[in-house]
């Protein structure tokens, strides 16, 4: 395979693998938030951030906060712990130029895609569109690939 031919595998590869380092800070800091007071840690923020906590959209993010349940905290450090090993298996596999990593990221990104979308309906931002048009565009160019190496 020519240099030129793995670099946007390389590319993919490295989206995938800092999607994992996202999701390892994430997960490890949820986890390490279970035994604290997160109202109390928000509302000190807010105040160190000169924000005024009686605002509606900070009010409205103190509730949200007020809301994470050590059992939440715990159901989104895992989940975000199991994401980012599926990143990283991605990842590595795509940055060692592996057939296999090749399908495993269109399976699962492709399957990531609707939820996705349900996601941009609730509440579209520009971030979610982009997100899934780069996802979009891997599946794409990888289905591409596959088919073009099976022809020949």
């Amino acid at each position: 395979m020519r240099s030129s031919d793995s670099r946007p595998l390389r590319l993919i590869a490295l989206f995938k693998l800092l999607k994992a380092l996202l999701l390892v800070i994430a997960g490890v800091s949820a986890l390490r938030l279970i035994h604290t007071d997160i109202t109390s840690l928000v509302t000190e923020w807010v105040l160190r951030l000169g924000l005024d906590p009686g605002s509606r959209q900070v009010g409205r993010f103190l509730v949200k906060a007020a809301a994470f349940t050590p059992s939440r905290l715990r159901e989104l450090g895992v989940g975000s712990l199991v994401y980012a090993a599926l990143f990283l298996t991605e990842g590595l596999g795509l940055w060692r130029l592996k057939r296999w990593a090749e399908w495993l990221t269109v399976l699962i990104t492709s399957s990531l895609v609707p939820l996705e979308a349900y996601e941009i309906y609730r509440h579209p931002t520009v971030v979610r569109v982009l997100l899934v048009l780069v996802n979009l565009g891997v599946v794409a160019y990888l289905v591409y690939r596959i088919r073009s190496n099976r022809a020949k």
